[in-house]
């Protein structure tokens, strides 16, 4: 029985490697490269035909400190009644800012419009003395998965995620905020708390600062800045006067007094609510 001879490799087989040698051996008389170099350009080859792993979606770890705080919108921010608060150690010792949120208050404060410009760089000053305040902390968050554009969005889905709530002075971020079962904190509503009651009947002195809307009145203003408007006292600016309050008006922003000049009799001293 004769020995069966070795097969040889068809040139079917043997195509591949050629076209791979071709396309990697350099252009010389001789057909000559390097075998580590034709090595890589097969691993190379190879891996390029290798089936990708399907990329994970983008994860974010929460931050624990920041779960359950207060997320401060812009105009809690440039409002500062919030940050005044931290610093004097009476208001929440942890608050969270968004990347979003920071941005737009830094683009304010480099923008042109006078009048939120100086409130806004205002703000940022404060921020960085809260930061300051061993008894107060500010934690940042930069959330990749969040890929609302609006700042707004931005915040109601972190402050969503993080099952916080939102410190604001805008009506329409609050309305939304309620609609989503986000709880709000309106810094006007607690500024308000805050501020000294005043009933209709009673009687006050306070100091005309300018004029009203109206001809006929004057304005001045409480130590809490609450608005006091005085009929009949238009021509009375700079003047401290005796007044009784007359009627009290609720609005968005806090609460208007309106009074009568108060009669008092001659060489009665009159003084400033204290």
């Amino acid at each position: 029985m004769k020995d069966k001879q070795p097969t040889q490799p068809t040139a079917i087989a043997m195509q591949p490697v050629a076209e791979l040698v071709k396309t990697v051996a350099p252009n010389s008389p001789q057909q000559r490269f390097s075998m580590s170099a034709f090595a890589d350009e097969v691993a190379k080859l190879v891996i390029a035909k290798l089936p990708k792993k399907p990329t994970k979606p983008k994860t974010t770890t929460l931050k624990k400190d920041a779960i359950g705080s207060l997320f401060l919108d812009t105009s809690a921010i440039i409002d500062k009644r919030i940050l005044d608060a931290m610093i004097l150690g009476f208001g929440p010792s942890v608050v969270t800012l968004c990347e979003g949120v920071l941005h737009e208050l830094k683009h304010i404060a480099d923008g042109k419009d006078e009048l939120k410009k100086p409130r806004a760089k205002a703000a940022l000053a404060m921020l960085s003395e809260v930061r300051k305040k061993r008894s107060a902390q500010i934690i940042y968050v930069d959330d990749k998965t969040i890929t609302a554009k609006e700042v707004d969005e931005q915040l109601l889905a972190l402050a969503k995620k993080y099952r916080a709530r939102i410190v604001t002075g805008d009506a329409n971020l609050e309305k939304k905020a309620q609609v989503m079962g986000i709880k709000v904190v309106n810094v006007h509503a607690l500024a308000d708390a805050f501020k000294v009651h005043v009933v209709p009947g009673e009687n006050l002195t306070i100091k005309i600062i300018h004029t009203g809307k109206e001809k006929h009145q004057g304005v001045g203003y409480l130590d809490d800045g609450t608005m006091i408007v005085v009929e009949q006292a238009a021509e009375k600016v700079d003047q401290i006067l005796p007044v009784t309050i007359a009627r009290v008006i609720q609005t968005v922003t806090g609460k208007i007094l309106f009074a009568k000049i108060r009669k008092v009799p001659l060489n009665t001293p009159v003084a400033p609510r204290q």
